[in-house]
């Protein structure tokens, strides 16, 4: 990049947190589900660009470069935190719902829960954006371990296989965590939204 260039670059970084802040906070939060999380590899993801910023080719934009940044920052913490994703971890837990393996013919849910049949008819948009929001809140509460691997999968689309190497946990485990997320999910909205129709 021309230096002329990279001096208007680095006067821009003053205005990176206005111009760039909110979208990359919510990239972050999205991806991790909390906050403080989200503001830490926000403001760490400012700090490394500024840091490399004689590396920025200009070959994509400004918001561009950042947000790949932020993702690598959102990678590392997944891996800082990937002790924490084994199967006998996840067991430990009495109350998570699942079905009974052992029990063979009709599936026998354990802690009395059983699916209930949905019924998706939305008359309005309004409709639309408060399940949206009951979602978002329940995929809040799921127990961390969960909510990462779910949100990694299904909000993100990363492949199984890059969840697995990233949380170094096999192809099984992360069957059953997801599992596991769903079926609390399941519970969450037909308490909070499918309950209440």
């Amino acid at each position: 990049m021309p230096d002329k260039n990279k001096e208007q670059l680095a006067i821009e970084t003053e205005q990176w947190v206005d111009l760039y802040g909110d979208d990359l906070y919510r990239f972050a939060y999205l991806r991790t589900g909390n906050r403080q999380t989200a503001e830490d590899l926000v403001q760490e993801t400012f700090l490394s660009a500024i840091k490399a910023l004689d590396s920025f080719q200009g070959k994509s934009s400004v918001r561009t470069w950042l947000t790949s940044i932020l993702n690598r920052k959102i990678i590392d913490y997944y891996r800082r935190k990937r002790d924490h994703y084994s199967i006998d971890a996840l067991n430990d837990d009495p109350d998570l719902p699942d079905f009974d393996p052992a029990r063979s013919g009709p599936v026998k849910w354990r802690n009395g829960y059983e699916p209930q049949e949905w019924s998706l008819e939305f008359e309005n948009e309004q409709e639309n954006e408060l399940l949206r929001k009951v979602i978002l809140r329940c995929i809040e509460l799921l127990p961390e371990k969960l909510a990462t691997v779910f949100k990694m999968r299904e909000l993100e689309n990363l492949p199984s296989a890059e969840i697995c190497k990233i949380l170094e946990i096999s192809a099984s485990n992360i069957w059953v965590i997801l599992h596991r997320a769903r079926t609390l999910l399941r519970r969450c909205l037909e308490k909070n939204w499918f309950g209440k129709q």
